[in-house]
């Protein structure tokens, strides 16, 4: 799904404007783009939590020339998905399974 997909979703869900569904996306969206730059967590119910976490720096090869160069210590945003949300893939996964040995 993309984001206009989801601002679509939220307007017929919702039963308003697609620029109202727009705001409403781009507004959540950048709450959580701005805890995750403060260092927060954000813990969203049965999808997941996002968060922030630090890497070191390392001595790396660049793939094309075999060179060693020096990766700086950085930071990235992280996906952890919840239990509930794993859950659902996993029991859809198996009934699409079970539905193609059957067929």
């Amino acid at each position: 799904m993309t984001r206009s997909g989801l601002v679509e979703r939220v307007a017929r869900n919702g039963k308003t404007s697609a620029l109202q569904a727009e705001l409403v996306v781009e507004t959540i969206f950048d709450c959580m783009k701005r805890a995750l730059q403060r260092g927060e967590r954000v813990e969203v119910r049965g999808l997941g939590t996002f968060q922030v976490r630090s890497y070191k720096g390392y001595q790396g090869r660049n793939p094309k020339t075999g060179q060693t160069i020096i990766v700086r210590p950085k930071r990235l945003p992280f996906f952890k998905v919840g239990r509930e949300m794993a859950e659902r893939v996993a029991k859809q996964r198996r009934s699409k399974i079970q539905k193609e040995a059957l067929a």
